[in-house]
């Protein structure tokens, strides 16, 4: 049996001896001029608790009795005091020194004294308790995360926020700041999940932050100011997918800018765009910026809807994986019923996403059972749900999430309607679907407050298949 009871007094007697300043046998002198000072310590201590002092204190190291005085210029007196109360008292407190940016300091002077315990608690600290703090100072953690192998977890979440939440990154503080390299891993992304007339957009105003000395108004640029910024952004521009713009925002967003694009590849892009419809994009000629191929919804969404099938919390992770299929798109197939049925009746677990035109709202709904034409009238499941996302290319977290209350009336199956749930729940109807509606039916909830009949912009449906 071990008992741990001891060990706060223990730490309260180990760090009495450091206060006490008594049968010191090390001076630690710390900072640089003017902030210089110094910290008496035991070797015996150190030796044992930080594999730096352990090794610069190493019996063949040593010469004489007045050797024994270590400096540390690159930490703070400050930062190394914090560091001293854990290396003798295993306890970390922060003091006067309590803001993130103080944890970042003591993460990094950890690491120049090897304190690998130390280390990872301050990653769990950072990224578990101070995650606004970080995604704010974004440039700050990302250059620091790559300043020592040991910050790995550190890496690992800026990686990962770069990717599931990149606009977070791209309106931080410190965004005009990331490195190059940085940026272009972000925006050569497959996963990134933004409209790429954004992403043009962050990439524009990066260039900008790079020059401060150029106009704030394109069209007061010189001839100087297009290839200053076509210099700067070189490197970036390859990775922009223009064809995934629609012809309007390719003339709104991008033309202003041509001259910054190489020759041939501006060619081409008029080319192309002069030859479609204002709201057309070129389908195919650039690959899409999810990894399932959507138009209307990110990988932010699909996890969200995952997880409702998997009935998780949003907090929690998920813990099963699923291959996607498209099986048909109203941008490639055309909105239409006839199409609709051929493709998806009798296919279970699909996923209907609806982007409703003119406004900014997506709609949608899980099928576990599929549509039987065929049979017409209802079919009973109680593991299906609706949904409705605002905002629906920056985030997910306007939603609305209902579930079947009546499963017998879950599914509506008729051949002159496109994919329906309930009696009035979210039906998709009439030519092109242009009579379509979304009321409170037999669901719990209504995901649209309107009665109003709506136009559909765009669908996809998707069936899914656990891995």
């Amino acid at each position: 049996m071990v008992d741990n009871k001891f060990l706060p007094e223990l730490s309260e007697n180990l760090l009495e001896i450091l206060d006490e300043n008594q049968h010191y046998d090390i001076i630690i002198e710390v900072g640089n001029d003017p902030h210089i000072r110094k910290f008496r310590a035991h070797t015996l201590i150190l030796n044992y608790r930080s594999p730096y002092f352990r090794e610069i204190l190493s019996t063949d190291k040593k010469k004489s009795k007045s050797d024994e005085h270590i400096k540390l210029p690159n930490i703070s007196p400050e930062i190394f005091q914090i560091i001293l109360r854990y290396i003798y008292g295993g306890k970390l407190s922060f003091g006067e020194c309590n803001d993130s940016a103080d944890i970042i300091n003591v993460l990094v002077a950890a690491s120049e004294l090897k304190l690998r315990g130390l280390i990872n608690h301050l990653q769990s600290i950072l990224i578990e308790n101070n995650s606004n703090w970080v995604e704010q100072n974004f440039n700050l953690v990302y250059r620091t995360s790559f300043e020592d192998d040991s910050f790995s977890e550190l890496q690992n979440h800026c990686n990962d926020l770069m990717f599931k939440e990149p606009d977070k990154i791209f309106n931080s503080l410190g965004f005009p700041s990331i490195p190059e390299e940085g940026l272009i891993s972000l925006v050569k992304s497959d996963n990134l999940q933004m409209k790429e007339t954004q992403v043009w957009e962050y990439v524009l105003k990066w260039g900008l932050a790079q020059n401060p000395e150029l106009p704030a108004d394109y069209s007061k640029f010189s001839k100087n100011d297009f290839n200053i910024l076509k210099n700067t952004l070189q490197q970036c521009i390859p990775f922009i997918r223009f064809y995934n713009l629609t012809s309007k925002e390719f003339s709104d967003k991008v033309l202003p800018y041509r001259k910054i694009l190489p020759k041939e590849l501006y060619m081409d892009l008029l080319k192309t765009f002069l030859n479609l419809h204002p709201n057309s994009n070129p389908s195919g000629k650039s690959k899409p910026r999810n990894n399932i191929g959507s138009k209307i919804i990110t990988n932010r969404h699909v996890e969200l809807i995952l997880k409702w099938i998997d009935k998780l919390e949003i907090t929690d992770k998920l813990t099963s994986s699923y291959d996607f299929k498209l099986m048909i798109s109203g941008s490639r197939d055309g909105l239409s019923n006839n199409k609709f049925h051929e493709v998806c009746v009798n296919q279970p677990r699909t996923i209907t996403v609806v982007k409703v035109k003119g406004i900014n709202k997506i709609l949608g709904g899980y099928n576990p059972i599929g549509w039987n034409s065929a049979i017409g009238g209802y079919s009973n499941t109680n593991e299906s749900f609706i949904f409705s996302f605002e905002n629906s290319i920056n985030s997910n977290e306007n939603y609305v999430l209902s579930r079947v209350a009546d499963e017998n009336h879950a599914i509506w199956n008729n051949h002159y309607y496109g994919p329906s749930f309930g009696n009035y729940d979210l039906i998709l109807e009439g030519n092109n679907f242009c009579a379509s509606y979304c009321r409170k039916g037999v669901y719990k909830s209504l995901i649209w407050e309107t009665s109003e009949l709506f136009s559909v912009e765009d669908y996809e449906v998707f069936q899914i298949t656990k891995n």
